[in-house]
């Protein structure tokens, strides 16, 4: 009995250091698609505006600027927190996934200075498309 609480503890911990590492996918897949879009356009590589890629990029920041315009906290931190929370573990704490993914991810600071910095994130996105639009053929 004891061992099969250890095991389920250890799988929902597995989940939740799975869970982060995704979050920590979406967050570098919307710093670096801006820069590769600059850059890739700069250098002149085609696949940087295909439209599946800009418009990936575009609904990843558009999703979390209106998550903070609305004041609601991501889906992955809320799965996140409820795993670790089901494995009885403390959400701030644990293995070194969790604890070195958690101190890119998460950061004290006050909640309008996020809203400023992924509107403006967003925006840059945004002029990126007028700037260096999208090819609608997908080549």
């Amino acid at each position: 009995m004891v061992r099969s609480m250890m095991d389920q503890a250890l799988r929902y911990q597995m989940l939740a250091d799975m869970v982060l590492a995704l979050h920590l996918g979406v967050v570098l897949f919307v710093i670096a698609g801006l820069v590769l879009v600059v850059l890739g356009n700069l250098r002149g590589w085609p696949w940087v505006n295909h439209l599946w890629f800009r418009l990936a990029h575009l609904g990843a920041i558009g999703v979390v600027v209106a998550e903070s315009w609305i004041g609601i906290t991501c889906p992955l931190t809320t799965l996140e927190m409820s795993l670790r929370a089901r494995a009885g573990a403390s959400t701030y704490s644990g293995g070194f996934v969790e604890f070195w993914l958690q101190r890119l991810l998460y950061y004290d600071a006050p909640a309008w200075l996020f809203t400023l910095g992924y509107t403006l994130f967003g925006l840059l996105v945004a002029a990126s498309w007028w700037y260096f639009p999208p090819n609608r053929r997908g080549r």
